[in-house]
């Protein structure tokens, strides 16, 4: 009787510690739909909104036939006058809907919810500390989004934010027990880009290896100070499967800033069977971009950043010759979706790109 009493309490045991298991979804899994923080102008003004709107209603246009949109607006001066606009252009509204938060800027796969799944395949999410990259710019009104939307949908909520700073951008998944990462946007203590004060490799690891539901992480240096963020890997890897990944060729690599010890840790990087990831290469943008209203910038553009919805892929396009190249070679990793090129040039002078502005709510049940 005492054997079965302890078989039955370890068994006990490891089912409810089964229950603490979460996975994070592969992006081109099935969405119930993409969040949005729409520009507004009462952070960096008038002339920013204008310049950069137009990318989220093309995003909302390719978005709406296939999944949800959840558009979030500043307040509801706003969600009017955005309603306004996306029917002055045409958007079909049926599979559109607002929430009405403050917000400090776009940035909404850094900030917002990152939903996971548990062991019985209902939704919840992961609320994750935000610092506004390091305390560069404000952060308070973005960091409460989470929360906002949790408690709108009535869905389970982890409130991670006094445990680790974790920014979407900066991780990549291949959905099956491998995460990606740059030390210098997670784990780097340089002035000006702490995202976790004295927090060690290891820790950072056991963080993902919960909360994604990952057995392995795969870390590069990165670069911290080269832009905003200290270097996210989704601007130059993605994973389309769990054999294979997206990204460029060396030399567009380097002068994106990588180092070559970072270009072969990716290149020689393999998955949770130890099997090198299989490489699709995309070109960077022929040129450097020019904004459309005419500003020259001194950066090429990268189709990495990339976002994978229901039924369309939204890549980032630039007026450039190599926007032909990219979209084609997406497209052929997708068959099953159409890609659409999305003018990213306002959008890119301020450090972004289609995945930076974009998060996914996986389809299913919520966690209550």
């Amino acid at each position: 009787m005492k054997k079965l009493f302890t078989l039955t309490f370890v068994l006990s045991f490891i089912l409810s510690m089964a229950q603490t298991d979460y996975h994070f979804p592969e992006e081109s899994s099935r969405h119930e739909g993409t969040w949005l923080q729409w520009p507004h102008h009462y952070q960096h003004g008038m002339t920013y909104r204008k310049r950069v709107e137009q990318t989220w209603v093309d995003m909302t246009k390719a978005l709406q036939s296939g999944e949800k949109v959840h558009i979030i607006a500043y307040n509801d001066e706003e969600k009017n006058r955005i309603i306004r606009l996306l029917e002055e252009n045409k958007v079909p509204m049926k599979n559109v809907d607002f929430k009405v938060y403050p917000t400090d800027d776009v940035w909404i796969r850094d900030n917002g919810p990152i939903f996971v799944k548990d062991n019985k395949g209902n939704v919840l999410i992961e609320d994750w500390g935000f610092n506004g990259w390091g305390e560069k710019f404000d952060f308070e009104n973005c960091d409460e989004i989470p929360q906002k939307i949790g408690a709108d949908l009535g869905v389970k909520v982890i409130n991670l934010n006094e445990e680790m700073v974790n920014e979407g951008g900066s991780v990549e998944t291949d959905g099956n027990g491998v995460l990606m990462a740059c030390k210098s946007s997670v784990i780097s203590q340089k002035k000006g880009a702490v995202r976790n004060k004295d927090i060690t490799q290891k820790e950072a690891e056991e963080m993902f290896e919960t909360y994604y539901g990952v057995s392995k992480v795969i870390w590069l240096e990165g670069v911290t100070g080269l832009d905003v963020t200290d270097m996210h890997i989704d601007g130059f890897m993605k994973f389309i499967n769990h054999n294979t990944m997206l990204t460029m060729k060396d030399d567009d690599l380097l002068e994106l800033g990588l180092s070559e010890k970072d270009v072969n840790t990716l290149y020689t990087a393999t998955n949770v069977n130890g099997k090198e990831y299989k490489k699709v290469y995309v070109p960077a943008t022929k040129n450097k971009v020019k904004t459309a209203y005419g500003k020259q910038l001194e950066e090429k553009g990268s189709y990495v950043n990339y976002y994978v919805a229901n039924t369309v892929v939204l890549v980032p396009n630039y007026g450039d010759p190599s926007d032909k190249i990219a979209n084609k070679i997406i497209q052929d990793q997708y068959p099953d979706r159409k890609v659409i090129g999305i003018d990213v040039r306002n959008l890119y002078e301020n450090g972004g790109m289609v995945h930076c502005v974009t998060q996914q709510q996986p389809a299913g049940n919520l966690a209550r």
